[in-house]
């Protein structure tokens, strides 16, 4: 393994690992009101098209934690697409 792919399989396997705190919350609590849409909707595009890169290059270590990054993505992105909103109180007049 060479030192580039040593770098850049680290950076994969942390990317990836940023994603599990999120999913686990939202599947938790199904709450995604604080969660912005069109960045989910990116970084879940951006991690399609890394995992396409991955099997162009034959690099399995990005393949691999880009399957699994946007498979937590999917996730997410289909809680907050389908998720009924909070029930918002009014306050008092």
């Amino acid at each position: 393994m060479t030192i580039v792919t040593l770098v850049g399989s680290v950076a994969a396997m942390l990317t990836t690992v940023a994603y599990v705190p999120q999913a686990y919350q939202t599947i938790k609590t199904r709450d995604t009101s604080a969660l912005s849409l069109p960045t989910f909707l990116l970084l879940f595009v951006g991690t399609c098209l890394w995992g396409t890169y991955a099997v162009l290059i034959h690099d399995i270590p990005i393949l691999m934690t880009n399957l699994i990054s946007g498979g937590l993505a999917t996730i997410i992105l289909y809680i907050k697409l389908t998720a009924k909103p909070a029930d918002v109180r009014r306050a008092a007049p």
